[in-house]
């Protein structure tokens, strides 16, 4: 399918529906604001812009679902790790509900499987105009029965020279060598330049605000949700700013409801639907 690109003034966004409902690229004029490409050139998600979190955030260890005292094993998706990664639609293809030269809506349907046990619907809308990109996501729970889920993005901004990447929180979860969650820490947040930045860390406490600054642009990242979770490396050419719903591994151990939500993982009523939203304000310096 033909990548669908919506435009509002200087900004153009090209959505490809097939490969995970995700963004291709997102430009202000020529110069790309998120790791960017062609729809026709996009081969993978796993090199796309930005793709949707649902019905959860980075690993769940082991690939080992915990809920009301079951183990649900899913399948592990990112190898060599065996952890289960990122949800159960980046990789799905999304139908097209609506689009138009400024705004779209994309849904997914999923049905149980070895990805995740529980039927849910999934809607994401997207909007381009003089505020900037709009992005918001909502999850319907199709099961008879209550089930848990969490919801975010994983963009990756352009990382140049002169990046610097500011926001505040409370509390950082330090990422272990088997790439899950050990210990909270206090934490202030990031205040600091990006191109020797190593971080792989869930910050909770997060003001839902971020400022990243390079020699192109100043884009203010705000969004409903309170947890964030920031990724690069020396080695990389971006950084990934994820703003997410609850903490990574939330379902990787079992846990009871009230743990659970203070963890952010929301649980739904049969039918019931939780949102969030996102929005990117670009502005050339």
């Amino acid at each position: 399918m033909a990548g669908v690109v919506l435009e509002y003034g200087a900004l153009r966004m090209v959505l490809q529906p097939d490969s995970g409902g995700c963004i291709a690229g997102l430009w202000y004029g020529e110069v790309p604001v998120l790791r960017s490409m062609p729809a026709a050139q996009l081969h993978s998600v796993r090199t796309s812009a930005c793709y949707p979190l649902v019905p959860f955030s980075n690993r769940i260890g082991n690939a080992q679902m915990h809920w009301a005292n079951a183990v649900y094993p899913l399948t592990p998706n990112f190898a060599p790790e065996a952890h289960a990664i990122h949800g159960a639609v980046w990789e799905c293809s999304w139908v097209v509900v609506t689009a138009s030269n400024t705004a779209a809506t994309l849904r997914y349907t999923h049905l149980p499987d070895v990805a995740w046990p529980f039927a849910f619907t999934c809607v994401q809308t997207f909007l381009l105009d003089d505020q900037g990109v709009t992005m918001s996501l909502q999850v319907t729970n199709e099961a008879s029965h209550l089930a848990p889920v969490g919801l975010g993005w994983h963009p990756f901004f352009v990382k140049r020279p002169a990046s610097h990447v500011q926001f505040e929180a409370a509390g950082r979860w330090v990422m272990g060598q088997d790439k899950l969650p050990t210990v909270r820490q206090t934490s202030t947040g990031l205040d600091c330049a990006c191109q020797a930045l190593e971080t792989d860390h869930c910050f909770d406490g997060w003001a839902g605000m971020l400022h990243l600054r390079d020699g192109q642009f100043h884009t203010q990242l705000s969004s409903s949700l309170n947890h964030l979770v920031v990724f690069t490396h020396p080695s990389k050419d971006f950084i990934a700013i994820e703003p997410v719903s609850h903490v990574n591994n939330a379902l990787g151990v079992e846990r009871s409801r009230d743990a659970l939500a203070v963890l952010g993982m929301r649980v739904l009523q049969p039918q019931a639907t939780t949102a969030a939203w996102m929005q990117l304000k670009i502005k050339p310096i």
